[in-house]
């Protein structure tokens, strides 16, 4: 039987959209933490039908730019002592640098090494970021 205890400290990501959840984990690199990390796939959600959720214990200064990034509409709850203390609202960052990769060949970003990837977003209702150096346009929810 699956149990999957509350934490003390740490933060919860939860509504995440099925599937998100591991793109999520690994872009964070939670596999490299010594705390207790709890990745749940495809949880039963009344509101959503299935769900992701990533408990972490011990930590509550992860990268949120890439949980707003991977799933905009996900919750981000801070616990201490068990205890829900703070609800982060996650907004879409103006910009974003080493997390997403250009799709297009050509880009500098892509064909050289010293080149770090940038976007910046220009539509935050269609979640929409462009290319810094190339202007491809480069769609989150995609």
């Amino acid at each position: 039987m699956l149990e999957i205890t509350s934490l003390k400290n740490g933060i919860v990501i939860d509504h995440v959209k099925p599937g998100n959840g591991i793109k999520i984990f690994e872009l964070l690199g939670l596999a490299d933490l010594d705390d207790q990390v709890a990745l749940i796939l495809n949880a039963e959600s009344s509101n959503m039908g299935r769900k992701d959720i990533i408990k972490v214990e011990n930590h509550q200064d992860l990268d949120l730019d890439i949980v707003s990034i991977i799933d905009p509409t996900a919750t981000v709850n801070i616990i201490e002592n068990e205890e829900v203390v703070e609800k982060k609202v996650l907004e879409l960052p103006e910009v974003i640098e080493n997390i997403l990769t250009c799709q297009n060949p050509k880009c500098i970003s892509t064909s050289e090494r010293s080149v770090t990837s940038k976007f910046i977003l220009i539509n935050p209702e269609e979640t929409k970021y462009k290319c810094a150096y190339c202007d491809h346009i480069y769609d989150v929810e995609e």
